[in-house]
Formats: C-alpha cells, structure tokens, sequence
C-alpha cells in the first residue's frame, strides 16, 4: 500500500487534484471516496472529470445513485451511496462497473464507498477531512492486490 498526504488549501486546489487523476488514471481504475458531507468528494469528481475531458455538469447522484458520463477518453461513473444501506448496495451489484461486465471499462468514483461490502482488488482510497487548522486534506491510498 502506498500513502500520501496532500493538503488542499480550498475547493479550487481539491478541483485540481481531481483534474491531476483525471489526466493520470487509466481504465479500470476505481476511487473510493470518504469523507464527511461538505468535505469536497464531490468537488474532486468534479475535477477528475474536466482532467477526463468530460464537458458535462457534474453534480453528486444522491438520489439516482449513478451518473454515466461519456464522449471523453474513458467513460467516467459516478455513484454515490449516501442514502443506502450496506445490504442495499450489496444488491445493487457494483462490481459490475469495475470489470467492466455490463458497461465499457472507465474510471469508477465512489462517494460514501464505505457502505461497499465488497471491495475491488485494486483500487484508490482518497479520505477528505476538513480541520480549522491545517483545512483541508486528502489521504491518498493505492491499494493493490498481489
């Protein structure tokens, strides 16, 4: 496991460390999101989209669970898991967007990802926290199966 710590001075440097991946990660690559509400997930999603080539307004899939978004180099998909419960995610079959069963294979961003019951074998963990002394920061974790 690989680990870093970025300190992200306001939403604008969360916007570019989302643009950063969005120009870096390949197909098959997945993020989970952590953080609390306000806590920039969104904004970061935001990010990794225009990196993506994306033109598209992104917005948080609170209750549609899932947002499609293609026409860039890899679709992107953007599901947030805010309003579910464990159970309810298990049966929503989520494995399916990072092997790339039923859709074309891209990059996958999780809000609330640790409502998953089910983890990809690789994947990007990325905590947000906001303290009113150092702001805001991104833990960046790379976890990989061996």
């Amino acid at each position: 496991m690989n680990e870093r710590i970025v300190r992200l001075a306001d939403a604008k440097a969360t916007q570019i460390l989302g643009i950063e991946l969005g120009k870096s990660l390949t197909a098959g690559s997945v993020l989970l999101l952590t953080g609390d509400l306000g806590s920039g997930k969104t904004t970061l999603v935001q990010g990794l989209a225009q990196g993506m080539g994306i033109d598209d307004s992104i917005v948080s899939p609170t209750f549609t669970i899932i947002n499609e978004y293609s026409g860039a180099r890899l679709p992107l998909y953007h599901l947030d898991l805010y309003r579910l419960t464990p159970a309810e995610v298990d049966d929503l079959q989520l494995e399916s967007y990072w092997l790339g069963l039923e859709t074309e294979l891209g990059i996958v961003a999780i809000e609330w990802s640790e409502r998953l019951l089910h983890l990809p074998s690789d994947y990007i963990q990325i905590e947000l926290t906001y303290d009113p002394i150092e702001g805001r920061v991104a833990k960046i974790s790379t976890i990989e199966s061996i």
